[in-house]
């Protein structure tokens, strides 16, 4: 027990994604603050440690074909995965989201001036991860897929224009933990995503669509924060080391 109660939140759903739907359901945000132990999270939220795990443990335990266990998967798989269905997933999204949310606002604003501040959030979310998905297709995933590649052929990397891998890295987190604030904000302002009595049908598919977003954005951020950004720290520091080895032979 005090190795799990030590162990980090990011970890736990890295291994399994299932965990996610537990710390979801105890308001514990596992993709950008997934460095926290799971003794830390309970400290802060009063939970019952072993409560957390009696919950983990049912999840865990549970027979599910479909588990995706995108701990194995190589680096440049992951990459191209988050790229081709999370970054296009935003960008088909995004705008549907904002002409709705606009069209709420003209209808329902007056009576819900709380749309007005959700629409002006999400606004600003839209072009923040614009650029945040820019960097990390021009800069950061072409360096992973160039180690994945120079690994393979055991050739040396040169070293990037950034420096290390860590600092575009350092850079993305930052941003994440920007989205992870502000769709809290949009969470709270929507009393989770839930409709007022007198909501039309548009009120209800935007609610619901904005959810959905929120979770294909923990999704995407996990995959970053806990498996793809330490797996390629990790990475370049074997590549130096390699290439350390090579000079002194």
């Amino acid at each position: 027990m005090d190795t799990l109660i030590k162990t980090k939140v990011g970890q736990f759903v890295a291994k399994d994604y299932r965990t996610a739907t537990v710390f979801s359901k105890y308001g514990i945000d596992f993709c950008c603050r997934g460095d926290r132990t799971l003794e830390e999270v309970c400290n802060k939220n009063g939970i019952e440690v072993e409560t957390l795990l009696e919950n983990l443990n049912d999840v865990l335990t549970q027979k599910d074909d479909i588990v995706i266990d995108y701990q194995s998967w190589p680096l440049d798989l992951l990459a191209d995965y988050i790229e081709k269905k999370h970054h296009r997933y935003v960008e088909e999204k995004i705008p549907i989201l904002r002409q709705y949310l606009e069209k709420l606002c003209k209808v329902h604003g007056g009576r819900h001036p709380e749309l007005l501040e959700i629409h002006t959030l999400f606004s600003e979310a839209s072009g923040e991860l614009a650029q945040h998905m820019k960097k990390e297709e021009i800069i950061l995933f072409p360096f992973v897929r160039k180690m994945v590649k120079n690994l393979e052929q055991n050739h040396n990397v040169q070293p990037p224009h950034f420096g290390t891998v860590e600092n575009p890295i350092s850079m993305m987190m930052q941003e994440h933990d920007n989205e992870g604030v502000r769709f809290r904000k949009i969470s709270g302002l929507s009393n989770n995503y839930t409709p007022p009595e007198d909501a039309c049908n548009t009120y209800n598919v935007t609610f619901s669509m904005l959810e959905e977003f929120e979770k294909d954005l923990h999704l995407h951020i996990h995959l970053e924060n806990n498996i793809l950004f330490p797996k390629a720290i990790e990475m370049e520091k074997r590549i130096v080391e390699g290439s350390k080895s090579s000079v002194e032979d």
